[in-house]
């Protein structure tokens, strides 16, 4: 991981056009390729950034540019689309590599853990004719909770969380882009699976064109008895 600490400014174009004026911000260049700029606030969400699969260029600015002040620049373009994002480096304060080798991936509480257990087992809650390849399906960012095939023989990826929020729905999108590029597996459609999941994550998820599942702890694991029940 790449981590520079610059005066810098940027441009997004392609599926939309965005411009960051000219400020101080965190560049992270990460071993997947992504390119993600920070400001010091906004928590997690990065203010502009580029998903792999990518190529980034450096190179020196052209003379309109260095009359600016401008002394890099960036350019970092998608490989299967027009989307491109080029950043001019003024000053650079600081700039260091990082290896962090690979990482295990979010460890599960006792929850997130059985869930993942009990629906490995009971896979067929994922739809009839539905296999279980793995759980724990490791891969360069971490393991996918599990991996399964349909019963058409397609890959399915599925991310289990307690709580569905947003930041699942991120977390799986970036598990389905890496194992798409796998042709193995490809193509991966991904299934988000919770005990309780969050409008706005299920909106989210839905518009990703991924599945989403919620989970009954107690009768995935025998604890709710329907005989018992008044209604």
């Amino acid at each position: 991981m790449r981590l520079v600490v610059a005066d810098c400014s940027a441009r997004y174009t392609g599926r939309l056009t965005a411009h960051l004026p000219l400020a101080k911000r965190l560049i992270v260049v990460k071993a997947d390729g992504s390119v993600l700029l920070h400001s010091d606030g906004g928590s997690y969400k990065p203010l502009n950034w580029m998903s792999p699969p990518c190529t980034m260029t450096e190179g020196l600015p052209g003379a309109e540019a260095a009359e600016r002040g401008v002394t890099q620049l960036w350019t970092v373009q998608h490989k299967k689309s027009d989307d491109r994002l080029e950043i001019e480096l003024h000053e650079v304060h600081h700039d260091s590599a990082h290896d962090l080798g690979i990482d295990p991936g979010l460890v599960k509480d006792g929850v997130e853990a059985h869930l993942q257990e009990l629906l490995a087992e009971q896979i067929s809650l994922l739809g009839a004719g539905s296999t279980l390849i793995r759980r724990e399906y490791m891969t360069a960012i971490g393991p996918v909770d599990i991996l399964a095939r349909d019963a058409t023989g397609a890959t399915v990826a599925v991310e289990i969380k307690r709580r569905g929020e947003i930041d699942g729905v991120e977390q799986l999108t970036r598990y389905l882009e890496l194992l798409n590029r796998d042709p193995l597996l490809a193509p991966v459609r991904g299934v988000f699976a919770a005990q309780e999941i969050k409008p706005q994550a299920r909106v989210l998820a839905t518009d990703r064109g991924m599945q989403c599942l919620t989970l009954d702890y107690d009768a995935m694991r025998g604890a709710d008895d329907p005989t018992s029940r008044l209604f």
